[in-house]
């Protein structure tokens, strides 16, 4: 389906008599052996989980994986930063009994609980700063506008960051992304962001889905067509389901990043087919729409 998975294969481990040798053990050593260094916990839920890569820049999170136990257990792992990509499945039949999969489900709960706790807790915290932000009126308002060369579309300055709302499906604030004038990103920590999104303009024949704030800017300012902001490429498609929900009416198009890794096409197609939408991607390799539309030649 695309240029980041090509070749993308199974990889499996020889069985061993230990029953001691877990199936997220052998997950694990599947991860090293391709060459992702990571010593944190494993969560088998069926879930994107995103992680540090021992060795990349600290606070990145280059490393994605999903891992489930139900039947013969099975999972994927991704060096985002590199674009490799492995599926996984264990060898031979499910091993896992009754016991372990009571266990995993009440560690399952127990997680999502933890999570729906951190959730509204950042969702509070958006709330406040959100209203203790000061808008921004215009581009020289923020560094990042000026260098971006775009408008700031409603956003807000708080401190010295530029603050773009994110909101989920039934429209409430529920995290915040915070860019600093060198053009840093953060969000809230605990804060909600899949399936989430910031919209520019009203609503439209065709509604543009993109990654980044100034991307979507641009866009907005070139097509003046409606723009959702879904932030990174691993949100374009829950955010591209949601959206179809929301307008069904309209023509969606996926607006993805020409990324040398190939990671923003492949999301980018993942998130069209997903809804039968559409996908325009830069012709220039290394450039978002942002790079593009203003003539920036830095990738």
């Amino acid at each position: 389906m695309s240029n980041a998975l090509n070749g993308t294969h199974y990889t499996t481990l020889p069985k061993t008599p230990s029953d001691s040798y877990s199936v997220i053990d052998q997950f694990r050593q599947a991860m090293q052996a391709a060459g992702i260094q990571y010593a944190g916990e494993i969560i088998a839920d069926g879930r994107l989980h995103r992680f540090h890569i021992e060795g990349h820049s600290l606070c990145s999170k280059n490393g994605a994986y999903t891992l489930h136990l139900d039947g013969r257990p099975a999972g994927f792992f991704q060096d985002y930063k590199s674009g490799l990509s492995h599926k996984w499945k264990k060898l031979g039949g499910s091993c896992v009994s009754y016991a372990l999969l009571k266990q995993i489900k009440e560690t399952k709960l127990k997680h999502e609980s933890e999570i729906r706790k951190k959730h509204t807790g950042a969702a509070s915290k958006a709330i406040y700063i959100w209203s203790q932000s000061e808008p921004c009126k215009k581009q020289s308002n923020h560094a990042y506008l000026v260098k971006k060369r775009v408008q700031p579309h409603e956003t807000r300055l708080y401190r010295d960051a530029l603050v773009i709302p994110i909101h989920n499906e039934a429209d409430q604030l529920v995290n915040l992304q915070f860019i600093n004038p060198e053009g840093g990103k953060r969000f809230l920590s605990g804060g909600r962001k899949r399936g989430c999104f910031y919209i520019i303009g009203d609503l439209s024949e065709k509604i543009l889905i993109c990654e980044g704030f100034a991307t979507g800017a641009s866009l907005h300012e070139d097509s003046n067509q409606r723009v959702v902001i879904a932030f990174d490429a691993g949100n374009l498609l829950p955010v591209a389901k949601n959206i179809h929900e929301l307008a069904p009416d309209s023509e969606i198009i996926i607006c993805g990043d020409n990324d040398l890794s190939g990671i923003g096409q492949a999301k980018a197609r993942e998130a069209a087919l997903s809804i039968g939408g559409k996908v325009l991607i830069p012709p220039v390799a290394g450039q978002d729409w942002n790079d593009y539309l203003t003539g920036d030649s830095h990738a």
